[in-house]
């Protein structure tokens, strides 16, 4: 008679293979440990201190970006309440409070910040008669690098206009003929001042087209361009353009029940 396989017998071989198995693999994971203590033991006797010291430099810088972008939002604060500040002043009409607000973030301001100081300054100055400080100023901000190309343009415009009876018209049209140019930010104004600046030179034939330049640009407000019709028409030019289509925009204008402008 056979004798039956013990059942027993196999479910304890098959215990006491996987039992092997996982102290195998539990000594596998003993040395791999002890393998990359001893690596991380031999990088850290080796570069520990420069590890520390990369740390502690890193967490310096970070935290003097911290305290400097921490100063700069609060300068920036402060210059921003500074100036609306003296906005809500000269809207109240206390232009001396105004300037006495001002008159710190112009002298020791930063930017931006200050050359908006300096030219409501300039302004206050030049609305109270003291031609000179306004014009001063002015230049100051025009020649300032650090200012965007836009704020210095409007302060050589302003400084030109400040100036313009005590300066030759050579000088006029020398420092705005760069900026009476079609797709400059101020080129209405600028133009309508320099074609002045021609018309006193003599020269009626350049003040005639720039006037009839600035009337023809749709970029340019129609209070200034309503002006250099007028000055191209005295001086003998055609600034209306096509007259057919003026008309035209005329009626339409009626049509729709705007109002029509004058003939200039």
């Amino acid at each position: 008679m056979a004798l039956l396989p013990n059942r027993d017998s196999s479910k304890a071989a098959d215990r006491k293979a996987k039992t092997k198995a996982a102290q195998d693999e539990a000594l596998l994971r003993e040395v791999d440990d002890a393998v990359r203590t001893d690596q991380y033991r031999h990088i850290w006797e080796n570069y520990g201190r420069y590890i520390i010291i990369a740390v502690v430099v890193g967490l310096g810088v970070f935290a003097a970006i911290l305290i400097f972008t921490g100063q700069s939002e609060g300068d920036r604060e402060k210059e921003s309440e500074t100036l609306v500040t003296a906005l809500d002043q000269l809207e109240a009409g206390n232009v001396k409070q105004a300037d006495e607000e001002l008159a710190p973030l112009a002298e020791d301001g930063k930017g931006g910040a200050k050359a908006q100081a300096q030219m409501l300054r300039a302004g206050i100055a030049q609305e109270e008669g003291r031609t000179k400080e306004a014009i001063a100023l002015f230049e100051e901000v025009a020649q300032n690098g650090d200012v965007p190309e836009s704020i210095r343009d409007l302060a050589e415009l302003r400084a030109v206009i400040a100036g313009y009876d005590t300066l030759k018209p050579s000088e006029v049209i020398r420092r705005l003929t760069p900026l009476a140019q079609e797709g400059e930010p101020f080129f209405g104004s600028a133009a309508e001042v320099l074609a002045m600046a021609h018309l006193e030179a003599g020269d009626e034939k350049k003040a005639g087209a720039l006037f009839a330049k600035i009337a023809e640009s749709e970029d340019v407000p129609e209070t200034i361009r309503g002006r250099a019709r007028q000055m191209a028409s005295v001086l003998g030019v055609d600034a209306v353009g096509d007259v057919d289509e003026l008309v035209k925009d005329l009626r339409a204008s009626a049509a729709n029940g705007r109002p029509v402008a004058p003939a200039q």
